[in-house]
C-alpha cells in the first residue's frame, strides 16, 4: 500500500501539486490521469522520491520516504519497478542483457541464477525466444514487454508505469494494459499507472486519481467513472475520447497508404 497524505510542491510561484492525498492499494492498478500540466508527473516522481515535497508525505507500508535518508531511499528502491514512457531500453544491448541488467547492478546471484530470473520473466511477457535479439530488430510492443520483463526481474512489490501505451497501436495497448494487470494481481503488487489511455481507465481502474490544475479534482474506480457528474472529468474524459478515434483512424489511414504504395 501506498498513501499519499497532503502533497504540496510549488516550482517557483507556481502551484504544482495542492494538498493532494491518495490510498493506492496492493493488488490494485492504480491510475493518475490528468491533462498535461495537471501534476500527474510531478506527483510520481514525489512518490519515487525524485523530487522533494513542500509539504505532506508518502508512505509505503507506513515508512514516509519524505523522510528517508540515501541509503534508505536505496533499500526502498530495491523493491521498486519502473516502466519509463520510451521503453529505456540500451540498444546495444541484447533483450536478454537489457532485463538482466537490474540483476547485474543490485544483486551478487550467479550468471546461472540470474539467466533462470530472465529467461522466467521473458515467457511470463511472451517474449520466450527472444534473448538474442537487438532492440532494433523488435516491435515497439515488444520493447514494452522487454521493458516490463526488467521492470519485474526483481520482483518488485511496487510497480510505476509511465504513459505505458504511449506510441502504440491500440491492439497492442490492450495487450500491455492486461499483462500489467495480470502480472499485478498475481504477485499483489502495488501498480502505479500514470495515464491518459482511457482504454487503460475504463479497463483497468481499480483505483483512478484526476488531477486538475494540481488539485485532487476527483477519485473513484472504472465502474464509478461512467456514473460521474464532474464536469471537469467528464470533459476530459470525452476529449481523451475523442483523441483516441481521431489517433486510430490517422493510423488505419496511414497502414492503407502504406499498402497502396507497396501495390
Amino acid at each position: 500500500m501506498i498513501e499519499i497524505k497532503n502533497i504540496k510542491k510549488s516550482f517557483g510561484e507556481k502551484i504544482v501539486l495542492n494538498d493532494v492525498s491518495a490510498t493506492m492499494d496492493a493488488g490494485n492498478t492504480n491510475l493518475i490521469i490528468g491533462t498535461s500540466g495537471s501534476g500527474k508527473t510531478v506527483l510520481m516522481k514525489i512518490m519515487i522520491g525524485l523530487l522533494p515535497v513542500d509539504s505532506g508525505s508518502v508512505l509505503y507500508e507506513g515508512k514516509d520516504i519524505t523522510r528517508m535518508n540515501e541509503t534508505e531511499l536505496k533499500e526502498l528502491r530495491m523493491q521498486v519497478g519502473m516502466l519509463f514512457q520510451g521503453s529505456a531500453l540500451f540498444d546495444s544491448k541484447t533483450v536478454e542483457a537489457n532485463v538482466m541488467f537490474p540483476l547485474d547492478m543490485f544483486t551478487k546471484s550467479s550468471y546461472r541464477e540470474k539467466l533462470k530470473r530472465v529467461n522466467e520473466v521473458l515467457d511470463r511477457v511472451n517474449l520466450k525466444d527472444a534473448n538474442k535479439k537487438f532492440p532494433a530488430e523488435i516491435s515497439g510492443g515488444m520493447k514494452k514487454r522487454v521493458a516490463l520483463a526488467r521492470a519485474i526481474v526483481q520482483n518488485p512489490k511496487y510497480l510505476f508505469c509511465d504513459e505505458p501505451n504511449s506510441g502504440l497501436d491500440p491492439q497492442t495497448s490492450l495487450v500491455i494494459d492486461k499483462l500489467i494487470q495480470e502480472i499485478t494481481n498475481e504477485y499483489k503488487i502495488t501498480t502505479v499507472i500514470n495515464t491518459h489511455d482511457m482504454n487503460t481507465v475504463m479497463e483497468s481502474g481499480d483505483y483512478i486519481l484526476y488531477l486538475y490544475k494540481g488539485n485532487k479534482q476527483w477519485e473513484g474506480s472504472n465502474k464509478d467513472i461512467i456514473f460521474s457528474k464532474d464536469e471537469k472529468l467528464n470533459a476530459f474524459i470525452f476529449a481523451s475520447e475523442f483523441l483516441a478515434k481521431a489517433k486510430e483512424m490517422s493510423m488505419i489511414e496511414a497502414n492503407e497508404q502504406k499498402r497502396n504504395l507497396q501495390k
